[in-house]
């Protein structure tokens, strides 16, 4: 670089390369000397005003995503409106495809399985209906030509003669003895049920809980002959006294009335016996609905001040009750249709003998009548006024099982809004 009167520097002889290191120096951005009114990056770095300036890029960079992830607003002619899902989802695969961004290939969805799926339970359903439908119809048409040919009331009469030119028979002797084992087997059985239920799930510690509840779930899987052995040779002489007592207190009542004689085969021992039966279907239905009380009730109640037992009263058993009226529904179902066991329980009353309404006395049900006389099936006449006992006993248990389920939908919180 030469001086202005056109001589070089005296302390840079070679002009040439002083002019180098000076270009060399300009465009080095460690040399370059940064204007007062812009701050250097070192000292932003070092400084306070560093981290506020990194938090404003974070902040616009925030600001940007939250523009994305929110709806936008859709004019129209009324003015701007909010946009809905499908346009936020629309604008955003839109914003996806032009970016260029890659979607994500979820490939051909197939539906076979779910129409599969769906007939075979469709099926299900429709094959439990037409078995039903098939059962009543099979029992109405063989009945029916046996109840043309009835000589008696068969719905009031307690004769019962099948054969011969005149056929005389009726059910009310064989629908009274089947309703009142039922019901008293019921009245035992329930209560007993609801008081296990509970001890298994609030009371019993753990280690207790399990086998309870594992040794009730086992009288279902004993044979039902075996229940009437063990009635007829082994209860039977226990509940002796109790029959004895029963009778001394309540004979003046009919239905506790004890006939002469020294019988076993009573329907009393025969309703306990199917109370047995019946109380582990009632039992295992009870105590998982009770486990199934939400806890907010139960723990709301304690919070409260509650006791143990007031807890159970206000917020367990109003919420079990529809699972006891059904878990109970089922047991009596059971009980109505019990044949083995009680047929080798109740004794046979002669035909002679003058009909006994007390409980204390022998009878026969339904499904005993038909068991103990299948050997009588040999012309259609017989048959027939068979399965016309069958075919009550049939609608009986219907109807039980209707009014289970009417019961239980009334029972249910939110059922008739959800009718509705």
């Amino acid at each position: 670089m030469s001086s202005p009167d056109g001589t070089a520097p005296p302390d840079r002889p070679d002009g040439t390369a002083a002019d180098r290191v000076a270009v060399a120096d300009q465009a080095d951005p460690a040399t370059q000397e940064t204007p007062a009114d812009e701050p250097r990056i070192e000292d932003l770095v070092h400084s306070d005003a560093g981290p506020a300036l990194r938090f404003d890029g974070l902040a616009e960079e925030h600001a940007e995503h939250e523009a994305v992830q929110q709806p936008a607003e859709v004019m129209t002619e009324s003015g701007p409106e909010p946009a809905t899902t499908a346009d936020t989802a629309a604008g955003t695969t839109a914003r996806a495809a032009t970016e260029g961004d890659k979607e994500l290939d979820l490939g051909p969805v197939g539906h076979l399985g779910d129409r599969l799926f769906g007939g075979l339970a469709r099926g299900s359903g429709g094959l439990v209906v037409l078995i039903v439908a098939f059962v009543g119809i099979f029992l109405l048409a063989l009945a029916i030509p046996a109840l043309a040919d009835d000589k008696s009331n068969f719905l009031f009469s307690r004769i019962w003669e099948p054969g011969g030119d005149e056929p005389r028979f009726g059910i009310a002797a064989l629908f009274y003895t089947t309703v009142i084992s039922s019901i008293i087997a019921m009245i035992i059985a329930v209560p007993i049920a609801i008081g296990v239920a509970l001890f298994v799930t609030y009371y019993a510690p753990k280690r207790l809980a399990a086998p309870v509840a594992h040794a009730v779930d086992l009288l279902a899987a004993v044979p039902s002959i075996i229940y009437g052995l063990w009635g007829i040779l082994f209860f039977a002489p226990i509940l002796r006294p109790v029959i004895d007592g029963l009778s001394t207190a309540l004979g003046w009542i009919p239905l506790f009335e004890k006939p002469p004689g020294d019988n076993v085969g009573v329907v009393f021992t025969a309703s306990v016996v199917l109370a047995i039966m019946v109380l582990p279907v009632v039992t295992a239905i009870s105590r998982e609905i009770f486990a199934q009380t939400p806890i907010s009730h139960r723990e709301g109640a304690l919070a409260l001040g509650a006791t143990r037992w007031e807890m159970i009263r206000l917020a367990v058993l109003p919420y079990g009750r529809s699972g006891v009226v059904s878990a109970s529904m089922l047991g009596l179902g059971r009980a109505l249709g019990e044949t083995v066991a009680v047929l080798i329980i109740l004794s046979v009353p002669n035909g002679t003998d003058p009909w006994n309404s007390s409980i204390f006395a022998g009878g026969e049900t339904f499904a005993s009548k038909i068991a103990n006389n299948a050997a009588e099936f040999d012309s259609p006449e017989k048959t027939g006024a068979y399965i016309a006992a069958g075919l009550v006993l049939f609608v009986v248990t219907f109807v039980v099982n209707s009014a289970a389920r009417i019961i239980v939908d009334r029972s249910t919180p939110g059922a008739k809004r959800g009718r509705r």
